[in-house]
């Protein structure tokens, strides 16, 4: 992930400064554990301005509303009370070349600041830290405690302490190309490594793409340069040190993250802040998402290779039990044949009562031919009561197979991340796994979720137009089926196979063509457990006859009156661009 560095940051914040001060704060949420958004309203606009410490990806940015989940941070709940009504007036750095922010609150533009919120954007060590007029600290993010760090710790009640000084040279725009070329020169190496330790103030991505720009590759060594390269490069410098002096920038996406400074720049973008947003806000998702994909695939692992062996277990003892009538038949045979029978004999053998043939009986031998055919029926009588038990318990440990592979075949075709969409479904599978008992809410509940059933299914065009829609999850498949699904629409789903409950939708009055059917029922196919599979059988039937039995788990339904037709899903993959209504 590409870290916010002093460039950018120079360049978000001087970006705000114009656009957003002064400013109204409104409200303070905080969006999960490392970011606070802060409601901003001028004269003219209001957004909401994020702040965030991650260790890996801390920014500062102008972002989108938060979500309408409750906040249950105590951080944000010390901002909203010393913030509330003030106005943000400043956005300044606290010293030239330093990657922290000074956040300045007062009642008025032109009146002090009551309250400083110093934003350290500094990798592992990134903290927001709220203080008084006179820098006494009242609140921070991070509290780092004496044992923490006696360099500088950071507890409220103390003085706010800026972060050490900055050590190395720092740019100069005044500096002449032969004494920058000489101390950049002076011992041999990596033209980026050595600029890196040269100067203070800069990332590798900036020297990546300075470098792109300069045609030179990062790793060329000082003592291979042309002095044409070192003129390319000087003045890629120059152009670097100007904008930051006139606060002049051009944000565009790179090949691999983004730049302000205009450099292998591939695709515009409308501003710093969209950039610097959208950058970060797909970044972390795409982390979350990995991580949370992850524990959900390994958790349903664990918890269906255990449903599995107990399945066995019942099983077997099913299979024991269908011994049953063979004990009956044995003492029946017996009891049939009593004059056959001799003291100590410990095995007879007789002829079945249809077929003749022989049967052998073992007998205990202390025990006449009565006792062992009623020992026998005991036997018989043990068994069935075994199957009795034992058939309920497989039903229901069959069932909850069922359940947890239709999750399970939802997470696989959550494969890889796209948009915040993907993640969203991910979190709705925790947060069902989590209301059905099978996952603890503290332990993978990472950030606050939305309780509001999620409508962003997969939505398609037929051939013929109609729009198709497949839900993403069981709670989605549960609210395509039985909220969105109207009288003339039609269900489409893998028979028995799990997979996503698939909707046809139709006017009044209009029928679906053959070309549609098959269309749906190749997504259906496509976005069930045997997506890689030639041919796929697909029920399709009116909502009205698709039913939830009660008490059964989300995503699992009964229907009938359904017809089957033979869904495609090799044929689906090239065709989902195509036909996507996104």
């Amino acid at each position: 992930m590409q870290p916010l560095d002093f460039t950018a940051l120079t360049a978000a914040c001087g970006e705000i400064r114009a656009n957003w001060l002064p400013a109204r704060i409104e409200q303070v949420y905080q969006r999960d554990r490392f970011t606070i958004a802060i409601a901003l309203r001028t004269l003219n606009q209001r957004g909401w301005l994020d702040i965030s410490w991650h260790p890996q990806a801390a920014h500062i940015c102008i972002s989108e509303p938060p979500p309408r989940a409750p906040d249950t941070f105590t951080f944000s709940q010390q901002l909203k009370h010393q913030l509330g009504g003030l106005a943000l007036v400043g956005i300044e750095a606290i010293s030239p070349w330093e990657r922290v922010i000074d956040l300045q609150f007062a009642r008025r533009p032109e009146e002090t600041a009551l309250y400083h919120l110093y934003a350290e954007v500094m990798g592992k060590y990134s903290n927001v830290i709220l203080t008084d007029a006179s820098n006494e600290i009242i609140t921070a993010a991070h509290q780092v405690s004496q044992q923490q760090s006696s360099v500088r710790p950071i507890q409220t009640g103390q003085n706010y302490e800026t972060p050490p000084k900055l050590t190395g040279k720092v740019p100069n725009l005044s500096e002449s190309m032969e004494r920058w070329q000489e101390r950049v020169s002076l011992v041999p190496g990596g033209i980026k490594r050595q600029l890196l330790k040269s100067y203070s103030g800069l990332s590798s991505a900036l020297l990546d793409t300075m470098l792109l720009a300069a045609n030179i590759i990062p790793d060329t060594n000082t003592d291979e340069l042309t002095p044409q390269d070192w003129q390319n490069l000087f003045q890629r410098w120059q152009e670097w040190l100007q904008a930051l002096d006139l606060g002049k920038f051009q944000p565009a996406w790179t090949e691999n993250g983004y730049t302000v400074m205009g450099w292998g720049g591939v695709a515009p973008t409308k501003n710093i802040q969209e950039l610097l947003y959208r950058y970060y806000s797909d970044q972390l998702n795409e982390q979350l998402f990995g991580q949370l994909r992850h524990q959900l695939s390994q958790k349903l692992l664990n918890i269906l290779g255990k449903l599995r062996t107990k399945a066995k277990t019942f099983s077997d003892r099913l299979q024991q039990s269908d011994q049953a009538e063979e004990y009956r038949q044995k003492a029946d045979l017996l009891m049939a044949n009593l004059h056959h029978w001799q003291p100590g004999m410990q095995e007879i053998i007789l002829p079945d009562f249809e077929t003749e043939q022989p049967i052998a009986i073992a007998l205990l031998p202390d025990k006449n031919a009565v006792q062992n055919a009623q020992k026998l029926y005991k036997q018989h009588q043990k068994l069935k009561r075994a199957r009795a038990a034992v058939e309920p318990l497989l039903f229901a440990v069959q069932a909850e197979i069922d359940y947890l592979e239709q999750v399970e075949a939802a997470i696989s075709q959550i494969d890889k991340y796209q948009n915040p969409e993907d993640l969203q479904a991910l979190e709705e599978i925790r947060d069902e796994l989590i209301g059905q008992k099978y996952l603890e809410d503290l332990e993978y509940r990472s950030r606050s979720s939305n309780d509001t059933p999620g409508t962003n299914f997969h939505r398609y065009r037929s051939p013929s137009g109609f729009e198709v829609l497949i839900g993403r999850n069981n709670i989605q498949n549960d609210q395509l089926t039985f909220r969105v699904a109207g009288d003339y629409d039609l269900w489409f789903h893998a028979q028995e196979i799990p997979g996503s409950h698939v909707l046809l939708r139709l006017e009044p009055g209009t029928v679906a063509e053959e070309a549609d059917l098959q269309f749906t029922a190749n997504l259906a196919g496509y976005f069930s457990r045997a997506r890689q599979s030639d041919q796929v059988p697909v029920v399709y039937t009116q909502p009205k006859h698709v039913y939830k039995p009660k008490g059964t788990k989300p995503g699992l339904v009964v229907y009938k009156q359904e017809t089957i037709i033979w869904g495609k899903p090799q044929l689906v993959s090239g065709q989902l661009s195509v036909v996507s209504c996104h």
